[in-house]
């Protein structure tokens, strides 16, 4: 069995707000959610501080495989929530947030859980691959009605549209009809979706953050087969370079409209057979 892991931050001069890390026959990503300057939050710690910690915390719970998933995420979810009640205001509703994307082998079979729009993909043996994510965000964007007039990434325009944008999210997320993220409310590990496969049924699993899964889900430019392939042949660096020069290719954001032109990318391979 084995792992390859790599991360990078959408632009050298900031913090990375993902996290990755691997235990035997565990695997972890969290994708810190950014806000637009301005925005305000209530907590003195960044997003890069949340999901780091809230990392930690999930691969030190879902190591005792008598934990469920969803168990170890609400248990890390509350421990981060001690680190910072004494400083910070847990009932804002912009405290840092993360999604998550967890995989463990339990027994003959591989657990998965996904909450928001990370991305776990398994590499079944006898059949096309099973995305597993949670599109209940981009549900909700949809619902804000929102002008479809492009704007260039880092213009005024799409920089008031954004902070637009999170501000009016702020009233859907972790409530029902809404969306779920991991933030200040254990209860949203309940909403996490999750399963698990026969090990025997698979060659492999991904995990990914949405700035790694772009290829595929954002930009079309690949089948989640072929970024399988890639995965396989060359491994999560190698995906991210091309997920960068694409990126490059469009810097101002307006043949792939996105909140960033570089997000932070990050890619878990766990390949079974080796």
């Amino acid at each position: 069995m084995r792992v390859q892991i790599a991360s990078e931050p959408g632009r050298p001069d900031r913090d990375n707000e993902d996290f990755a890390a691997a235990a035997p026959g565990l695997f972890v990503v969290v994708d810190g959610a950014g806000a637009p300057a301005g925005v305000a939050s209530g907590c003195e710690h960044s997003v890069a501080w949340y999901a780091h910690n809230l990392g930690g915390m999930l691969l030190a719970a879902a190591t005792d495989v008598g934990v469920g998933l969803d168990e170890a995420l609400a248990t890390g979810i509350e421990r981060v929530n001690v680190l910072h009640a004494g400083t910070c205001d847990l009932g804002h509703p912009g405290s840092p947030s993360a999604t998550v994307a967890m995989a463990r082998v339990n027994g003959e079979r591989l657990e998965h859980l996904v909450l928001s729009d990370a991305v776990v993909v398994l590499d079944l043996a006898d059949r096309e691959p099973m995305v597993i994510t949670d599109d209940r965000l981009a549900q909700v964007i949809a619902r804000l009605d929102e002008s479809a007039e492009l704007s260039a990434v880092g213009s005024r325009e799409h920089t008031e549209r954004l902070r637009s944008r999170v501000e009016r999210l702020g009233s859907y997320r972790n409530q029902p009809g809404g969306f779920w993220v991991a933030s200040t409310k254990p209860e949203a590990a309940e909403e996490a979706f999750a399963g698990s496969t026969p090990l025997g049924e698979l060659n492999a699993v991904a995990l990914l953050s949405d700035g790694a899964s772009r290829l595929a889900d954002r930009f079309d430019l690949m089948s989640w087969p072929e970024l399988l392939a890639v995965l396989r042949k060359a491994g999560p660096t190698e995906l991210i370079a091309r997920t960068r020069e694409v990126e490059a290719s469009d810097p101002d954001g307006m043949r792939w409209p996105r909140g960033k032109a570089s997000d932070d990318a990050t890619a878990v391979w766990w390949s079974a057979g080796d």
